[in-house]
């Protein structure tokens, strides 16, 4: 009974009994897109990108400015074109408002499996560039990325690092400036 929902879920089990090895279906459609990249390769792009795509539909939807900050980032740290990028950026924001939540955790445990330590490294920065494309991190947005910073395994002080960079776009310090 557990295997089959776990299977429902796109969480197959593996033959240790563990999940952690299953490709979740939002990861391998965008996948499946990446022509040109090994396998393995465009399943990291594709949990990368969907795993922004939380940040920029965190506050209900993901503004162009947001999108654009998405595909440069598939650009510089995942090896796309202009092209496949605007593709991917725009599919995964489309995929995010139509599956959400469990679509996003999968992709984020894909993520954390796939990448490297120099990926994982510099993820927390991208997560908070997207939140700032607008310049205005929201609450939400804040706390999404803070969400994946646990679900990837960061500390506290890894996140507050991060942060720091984008201080003067966080909208929550935006509004005690304004009352000194």
């Amino acid at each position: 009974m557990l295997k089959r929902i776990l299977e429902s879920l796109g969480l197959a089990a593996l033959p240790g009994g563990g999940a952690e090895a299953a490709t979740s279906p939002a990861v391998q459609a965008v996948a499946d897109r990446l022509q040109g990249l090994a396998p393995e390769r465009a399943r990291l792009v594709a949990a990368l990108a969907l795993v922004l795509a939380r940040v920029a539909r965190a506050d209900t939807a993901a503004s162009g400015r947001e999108l654009a900050a998405i595909a440069a980032i598939l650009q510089e740290h995942g090896g796309l074109t202009a092209d496949q990028s605007d593709l991917v950026s725009e599919l995964v924001s489309h995929r995010q408002h139509l599956f959400g939540v469990s679509d996003a955790y999968l992709a984020t445990r894909e993520f954390k499996r796939l990448a490297s330590a120099r990926e994982l490294d510099c993820i927390l920065r991208c997560l908070f560039a997207i939140g700032a494309a607008d310049d205005s991190i929201t609450l939400v947005e804040e706390e999404e990325v803070r969400q994946v910073a646990s679900e990837l395994g960061f500390t506290h002080e890894q996140f507050v690092a991060a942060r720091g960079a984008f201080r003067d776009q966080r909208e929550v310090l935006r509004g005690l400036r304004s009352r000194d």
